[in-house]
Order: C-alpha cells, then structure tokens, then sequence
C-alpha cells in the first residue's frame, strides 16, 4: 500500500484510535476491540510496555486494508525505525522534529507531528508533513480549526485530545481531516469492559459520517 493510499485511509475512517495501556496484552484487546467497532486506524503509543511487539502481532495479524497500525509518542528516529521495522505504516508524534520526519519519508511512512501554535503548524507544513495532529486538541477547541484554516486553508489538521461524542461532529465540520481519540474511546479497558470499547467505536464512526453528510448537504 502507498503512503498516499494510507493517507486517504485515514481520512476515509475518519478517526485514529490512540491506544495506552499498562500491559501489551491489554493494548492488544483495546486495539482488536477498536477494529471490531470500525475504527481499524490504530495508533499504538510507545508509552506501552514492549509497544513494537504489539505493533507486530497486529501488522502479521491483519492485512493492510483491515488495519492501518501506526506508533504513536514517537520522540526519535530510533524509535521511529523499531516501529516501522515492526510494521508500523504511520507514525505519530507529540513535537515535530525533523529528524523524525527525514526517516518516515526516507521509508515513504507518513509523518503525523504534533503542533498547537499557527508558527508550529506552518514549520512542519513546509517541512512536508503529511497531516499536522493538533495537540493537545483540548487546549484549543473546534474553532481553532476555523481560525487556523483562515491564513492556512491546505493545512491538513488532525486533532487529538479534547475529543469526545459530543464535539466530535464539530471538529469535523470545522475542518479536521480525522480525529484522535485516546481515553474518550478506550477507557471501558480499565474496567475488562472491551465489548463497550466496540459500542463506542462504532458512535464515533456514525457521528462522524453524520457531520460529513451534513458539510455535503451544504456544499
């Protein structure tokens, strides 16, 4: 699969499950129950204990248009490397840093970095980042996007934190090309409660496609 067919997987899907947990077992089941709900954009942080062996038993355990398996909290090149060397097709990233980004393209892996200032955001733009993660999304709000999107209508803007069921459908409208999710979509985890992970995933792929009917309807 091409880096740009991954691209527009993500923006078909519409959302990128982040996925933190206090085992790998217990990363793998949030992330299988993610993928049973729909959402088979699947971000596995390496705040995960021995996260790139998770990253490994989903790469081998679906195929690419099943799952599209990225890293997430990825500092490094070296840490961007074991991810991708162990099947991560995308990676993400809380900072932007150059490094990072040389080593994604020298492998055609897209670059998610994070940024929150319009100088950020415009720094990894012209670097070649491929979608710009606005982070932390709850420091900032919906309308960020509008006002970002004024001076900068190409950027390619993915929110994480700060979304949830309620504001997801406008985060959309505004303008993000798909959201991350962390806790407001895997927190059932904490309790073994995989199967209400699946229920959630699918509410959050239902308002999503709502919001995406509606912009059409107003086009």
């Amino acid at each position: 699969m091409s880096k740009y067919t991954r691209l527009k997987q993500i923006e078909e899907v519409g959302i990128v499950a982040v996925v933190r947990a206090e085992s790998s077992e217990q990363a793998e089941r949030i992330s299988r129950a993610c993928i049973t709900g729909g959402v088979n954009v699947v971000e596995v942080t390496f705040t995960v204990p021995g996260a790139q062996h998770v990253i490994q038993s989903l790469h081998q355990s679906f195929h690419e248009d099943e799952l599209l398996i990225g890293a997430g909290t990825v500092l490094d090149k070296e840490t961007a490397r074991v991810a991708i060397l162990n099947g991560a097709k995308f990676i993400v990233s809380p900072v932007f840093d150059e490094a990072v980004l040389s080593l994604c393209n020298s492998y055609q892996v897209p670059y998610l970095p994070g940024c929150m200032t319009i100088t950020e955001i415009f720094t990894a733009m012209k670097a070649g980042a491929d979608i710009i993660k606005l982070f932390p999304g709850s420091a900032c709000g919906p309308d960020y996007i509008k006002a970002i999107k004024g001076p900068l209508p190409k950027a390619v803007i993915m929110p994480t934190g700060g979304v949830n069921l309620e504001n997801v459908h406008q985060w959309i409208k505004n303008g993000s090309v798909a959201v991350g999710v962390g806790s407001q979509l895997t927190y059932p985890a904490n309790e073994g409660n995989y199967d209400k992970i699946t229920v959630i995933a699918k509410e959050f792929k239902r308002k999503i496609k709502q919001a995406r009917e509606e912009m059409e309807r107003l086009s």
